[in-house]
């Protein structure tokens, strides 16, 4: 930490203000939390940071905790965090339900978004504390040119694994090779990308899966990372210990620095800053009942959906493992016009030993003696919560990076158990790999040593205090020079 904060005395100095990052989340739950939590991190280490929210994020988050507070920072900034923030439009009602409307959503970020960005960076420019930099998603569509335009760094956060960064960052070699964005793509194992010794196809994400790349979500794919590109540096939510290989690849082409996992200091806690987008039932009292390991923790996030089909295979496989559980439930997992998804007369069957809640704070849940598994569709927050908590993985993946986290999960650090896919759910199989897991002490000794990882890379001298760091002054040294 000495030389990121003798470069910020300099700076300081200088400039006689902090430094200034203008922090820009995009709008979907898995990539809001490990933002908030960026935020804190950065003004507890010296910076002014501005957050910016669109305003139906905002409106959701304020709704979900029944709360009048117009700012979700008031409560850092009672701790002498200097977190201002601010609210965008991204161009389509506030009210519009954003993952029925999921093309029309995507346009919105591809088309609209970007004059609003535009618009607010000028105005802050404009003031007594101007930005030195932006620190926004890999996923946006505009961060390169907008801090071109004013002159000011930019820092491209990407909240996933370096594994599915660089798979996205060399799609030019997948095409090149076949094994992407033709209507007969190859199925044999991908052995080129550098600092990864190999994948198979079925191992990509979904979107680079898919045989047409005309989407709305191909094409904020393919601007996305040609932007990031144009990146001065990037910081990615992963540990460097367990992705070594292919982040020193990925420092070859640019700063390339693993700071996470990306905490709140109190894990098992609710933060005193909001990241959820719906209400959180509190199960603390049903799981202190329940005998030590005993209960599988099922939730498939915030977005993706599931198919009627799908959801009725794994809810017949739950009953038929017969092991207690606890299942949040989304309205909207299957579909909004489906308000009771699950299948008749699984709640009374169920009643005895199962709990099922719209939401939770899957942190406090996670990290419960009672919990032994997590069936999950593999998002890289539930991923790194469970590791942390323990917990080994029954892997049900749905969308985008979910495939490839399962091949992490499941091959590499062998701490869970794949369950197949979206469309490929089957009760017996169900049934048995929730058996396997839960009696699985295998996976207990595996995922101890990978939280090892974890805990070690944020300790005092871990690789991601040290990376943080690193990245912190190198950016400063930058903006010095610039000054």
């Amino acid at each position: 930490m000495a030389i990121a904060f003798s470069i910020f005395s300099e700076s300081m100095e200088k400039s006689r203000q902090k430094p200034h990052a203008l922090l820009i989340a995009y709008p979907l739950q898995g990539h809001i939390i490990p933002a908030i939590h960026l935020a804190t991190k950065l003004a507890s280490n010296g910076f002014t940071v501005t957050f910016v929210n669109t305003e139906a994020i905002h409106h959701q988050t304020l709704r979900a905790q029944n709360n009048n507070n117009d700012d979700i920072f008031a409560g850092a900034r009672a701790s002498s965090l200097d977190i201002r923030y601010e609210l965008v439009s991204d161009g389509l009602p506030v009210a519009l339900d954003r993952s029925l409307n999921h093309d029309q959503f995507m346009a919105a970020l591809l088309y609209v978004l970007s004059a609003h960005i535009e618009e607010l960076v000028k105005k802050i420019m404009g003031s007594d504390n101007p930005i030195t930099c932006i620190i926004a998603d890999t996923f946006f569509v505009w961060p390169a040119t907008v801090s071109k335009k004013f002159g000011i760094r930019y820092v491209s956060f990407w909240t996933e694994t370096a594994l599915v960064y660089s798979l996205y960052y060399h799609m030019h070699l997948l095409r090149l090779h076949g094994h992407f964005g033709s209507y007969d793509n190859r199925e044999d194992t991908i052995t080129y990308i550098p600092g990864v010794a190999e994948i198979e196809p079925t191992d990509l994400m979904s979107y680079l899966q898919e045989t047409d790349t005309s989407s709305v979500v191909h094409q904020i794919i393919f601007k996305a990372f040609e932007e990031a590109k144009g990146a001065d540096y990037v910081i990615c939510n992963t540990v460097q210990e367990l992705e070594s290989e292919t982040i020193s690849a990925l420092h070859v082409n640019k700063p390339f620095y693993a700071i996470g996992p990306i905490f709140p200091p109190s894990f098992n806690k609710r933060s005193r800053t909001s990241t959820s987008l719906w209400t959180e039932s509190n199960c603390t009292q049903w799981l202190d009942s329940k005998p030590k390991g005993s209960i599988l923790y099922i939730s498939f996030g915030s977005y993706a959906h599931l198919s009627k089909k799908d959801l009725e295979e794994i809810a017949c496989g739950v009953l038929n493992s017969k092991i207690g559980f606890i299942w949040v439930l989304r309205p909207d997992i299957v579909s909004s016009d489906d308000p009771e998804p699950l299948p008749k007369g699984f709640m009374e069957e169920s009643r005895e030993r199962g709990m099922v809640v719209p939401w939770c704070c899957q942190t406090e849940v996670l990290s419960h003696v009672s919990v032994g598994g997590f069936l999950t569709h593999c998002g890289w927050n539930s991923v790194l919560e469970s590791i942390w908590s323990g917990v080994p993985m029954l892997c049900f993946p749905l969308l985008t990076d979910q495939f490839t986290n399962r091949k992490l999960v499941v091959h590499d650090w062998k701490v869970g158990i794949d369950l197949g896919g979206k469309g490929k759910a089957d009760r017996m199989e169900v049934s048995k790999k929730i058996k396997c897991l839960m009696d699985g002490g295998e996976f207990k000794k595996e995922i101890i040593e990978v939280r090892r990882a974890l805990e070690n890379a944020i300790s005092p001298n871990g690789s991601s205090v040290k990376n943080f760091d690193s990245f912190i002054g190198d950016l400063m040294s930058q903006c010095v020079q610039k000054s």
